[in-house]
């Protein structure tokens, strides 16, 4: 396929609104796509990789812009293009714009100027690119954009330039490929759905859609050393987990960086990050430990969690420091000692356990792993689940997860079948504008405080959003009371306007949309943390803010 086609089709789909239009017209690319479709699907995303692998074409705008300038012509510097593109918002646009047609000029003077430009060699050009490391590479990438723009119509070349950036914007995810795909070769999108959860290579599953359909997808399995999405928790209850099920498998929440591990004794070890970066080199230690205790196929799924040296847990900031490096790394072990918590298992031993339930992939964990296995408790008694938290948090750990024993492991999706429960899932900073006295030995206190946002440019200054009244001692409590008493500014009952000065910091699990409070808002099991001493009312969060959260 020439890349100037593949161009215009992209055109008709970013300019087309309706959803099922769209779908329809990628659909159509993708059975025209013939012996390019892996790679069409995959531009189509942005990608020039598969989404399991973490190779990147490490070209940055300054790159970009210099290979657009060149093959603009002698007149036009990188300064130029990046003028253009303040002015314009988006690289694509300024790519269209530039005239990067001169050897194609040639063919008024009786010459039939390059060949077409297609999409197999955008591709292999592409993958070249990424490949070029050393002394020179960045030379070399110039050289090989300015060889595909210059050859580039008006329109190929914005899709270019977006998808050179990872930019691409047209209006199609993965959801989008997925349901063409269905489409395009007349299979199951759940099929489809659960094929792309396995290998993550949406240009593989269309191939594989298109040439053996859903008989062929529905064979596709797990890949040691091909990693795949982890599942993922919505925040929730003991309650909310003892009503939807029988029994609640209860894990520790650690404070770590989620990893999936890899190991085949015949062959690697590769460790991978949430989002499916490749991280082994940084964490050795979690591969030494998995070669020793394990000597079958396996595909777990942990934390790294860093740890002191009494093996008590520390602040997640400390196993971020040993994600992000990539030189002096036995140092950086001796500083920030890493170790696994393995809670889930994928395959084993040539099994893939994706469909099997939570209780029986926990078996065969704790079968294949002797040590290192986050602990877990089965309970149907919320009593019982709160003091495993409270032990937890006694350890110094985030919380516990909450999980369905019976379900199946669902890459990349946030089901209720796994419940996040942590004191303070975030943060926010919000102005004291009432509260009310308390009850009982706390009559003489403040005992609730109403909370406030700040509002930008609206005609209030403040918008409520809630109440706060646990996470404060006794001694906390008169300590506020004493500092918030001479701002009350009107009183009815037991209710109280306070003039905003103080702002709280206040955890919450969840903003909900609510018609009780100005803000439209509440937030779902507020606790008080701490007065921000730092802060004036001015700096608050904004109900912009809060609006984007709940988002």
């Amino acid at each position: 396929m020439d890349f100037a086609d593949f161009a215009d089709r992209v055109d008709a789909v970013e300019a087309e609104t309706a959803d099922l239009e769209i779908t329809s017209l990628v659909a159509t690319l993708l059975a025209d796509a013939g012996d390019d479709l892996p790679v069409v699907v995959r531009l189509l995303l942005g990608r020039v990789v598969p989404a399991w692998d973490s190779t990147t074409l490490d070209v940055g705008p300054s790159l970009c812009h210099e290979a657009l300038a060149r093959a603009a012509g002698p007149n036009v510097t990188a300064a130029d293009v990046a003028d253009a593109l303040a002015e314009a918002g988006e690289i694509g646009a300024v790519a269209e714009s530039l005239d990067l047609s001169g050897q194609r000029g040639l063919a008024a003077f009786g010459s039939a100027g390059p060949d077409p430009l297609t999409v197999a060699e955008v591709n292999d050009r592409l993958r070249t690119l990424a490949a070029a490391d050393g002394s020179g590479s960045q030379d070399r990438k110039v050289d090989a954009l300015f060889g595909l723009f210059n050859r580039a119509t008006p329109v190929a070349a914005r899709y270019l330039a977006r998808i050179v950036l990872s930019e691409m914007r047209i209006g199609v995810g993965e959801g989008t490929i997925r349901d063409a795909v269905a489409e395009a070769f007349d299979v199951p999108v759940d099929a489809v759905e659960r094929a792309l959860q396995v290998t993550n290579d949406y240009g593989a599953v269309a191939v594989r859609a298109r040439d053996d359909g859903a008989g062929g997808l529905d064979d596709f399995d797990l890949s040691v050393g091909r990693p795949v999405r982890a599942m993922l928790a919505q925040t929730g209850t003991a309650v909310d987990a003892v009503e939807a099920w029988d029994a609640v498998a209860v894990e520790t929440k650690y404070d770590g960086a989620r990893v999936q591990v890899h190991h085949d004794p015949s062959g690697e070890t590769a460790v991978f990050s949430r989002n499916m970066a490749e991280v082994t080199d940084a964490l050795p230690e979690l591969v030494e430990f998995v070669e020793a205790a394990v000597d079958v196929p396996i595909i777990l799924d942990g934390e790294a969690l860093a740890v002191d040296e009494v093996g008590d847990p520390l602040p997640f900031q400390e196993v971020l420091r040993r994600f992000r490096r990539k030189h002096d790394v036995a140092r950086m072990r001796e500083e920030v000692a890493v170790e696994l918590r393995a809670f889930d298992c994928l395959h084993v031993d040539g099994t893939d356990l994706l469909d099997a339930p939570l209780r029986d992939r926990r078996a065969r964990l704790t079968d294949a792993l002797e040590t290192a296995v986050s602990p877990l408790l089965l309970s149907d008694d919320p009593a019982e689940i709160a003091d495993h938290e409270a032990a937890a948090l006694d350890a110094g750990h985030e919380g516990i997860m909450l999980k369905n024993p019976d379900s199946t492991y669902t890459p990349g999706k946030r089901g209720r079948n796994w419940l996040k429960r942590k004191p303070d899932v975030e943060t926010l900073d919000l102005v004291v504008t009432g509260a009310e006295w308390g009850e009982g030995r706390r009559a003489n206190h403040l005992g609730t405080f109403l909370l406030s946002a700040r509002v930008e440019g609206g005609p209030d200054d403040f918008a409520t959003i809630g109440k706060v009244a646990t996470g404060i001692t006794d001694e906390r409590l008169a300590e506020l009371s004493d500092r918030l008493e001479p701002l009350i500014r009107r009183q009815d009952g037991t209710e109280v306007d306070i003039e905003p000065s103080v702002v709280f910091e206040v955890g919450y699990e969840e903003i909900q949309a609510s018609p009780t409070y100005g803000s439209g808002y509440a937030l779902r099991f507020p606790r008080f943390v701490a007065v921000r001493e730092d802060k004036a009312p001015a700096d608050a969060d904004s109900l912009a803010r809060i609006e984007r959260l709940a988002d």
